[in-house]
């Protein structure tokens, strides 16, 4: 396994200018389903964010003391879906003020983050995390979400990429994944794929 080329990528012979970040919301299987579904992403890769260890296993992130966040790298056609876009999607899907949790899933591997590798993303980000704690929309609790550069992202072990597309039934899967993507569906019918 090889850390992610942290370039952001135009393929060989098109024009299309691709944005990518990196996004930590709890288990990796939820937010890379989530996006999996929606327009304009190209590709949502589950992985290990930041962190001390190389190519860390998944046991090891589960250990909690690697430093790495469970995450999804995105890559999306800007022209389709704005970091705005994402950003309403992702504050969706996850709760953003629970630090180092998810509902049952507990320990820093869990935690929010917003991981940039373009420059120009991080005051966006900023800038959208503020209206968000201004909006109220979370009462009192502060949004914990950190908002970070890049320095490194390994791709997960082959089995949990797209583990929900191929684990519907998984009893995981149905409690927790599937509860989210029926609240995507609701909120964000225009910008799923056909």
């Amino acid at each position: 396994m090889q850390a992610a080329n942290l370039n952001p990528i135009t393929p060989p012979g098109a024009a299309m200018q691709l944005s990518t970040i990196t996004l930590a919301g709890g288990c990796f299987w939820c937010v890379e389903a989530a996006f999996d579904a929606v327009d304009g992403v190209l590709e949502a890769t589950s992985g290990y964010a930041q962190g001390q260890v190389q190519q860390p296993s998944y046991e090891q992130v589960c250990g909690g003391r690697t430093g790495h966040a469970e995450a999804v790298r995105i890559r999306f056609d800007p022209a389709k879906l704005s970091l705005d876009d994402v950003l309403d999607l992702f504050f969706t899907i996850h709760d953003p003020t629970t630090p180092d949790r998810q509902g049952a899933d507990v320990g820093p591997q869990y935690r929010s983050g917003i991981y940039f590798e373009q420059p120009e993303h991080e005051a966006g980000v900023r800038a959208y995390i503020a209206q968000l704690a201004a909006s109220g929309h979370y009462g009192a609790a502060p949004i914990v979400t950190e908002i970070e550069p890049l320095r490194v992202f390994w791709p997960a072990e082959p089995y949990h990429q797209r583990y929900f597309e191929r684990h519907p039934e998984q009893g995981y899967c149905q409690a927790v994944i599937a509860p989210k993507m029926h609240k995507l569906q609701h909120r964000f019918a225009d910008k799923l794929r056909a």
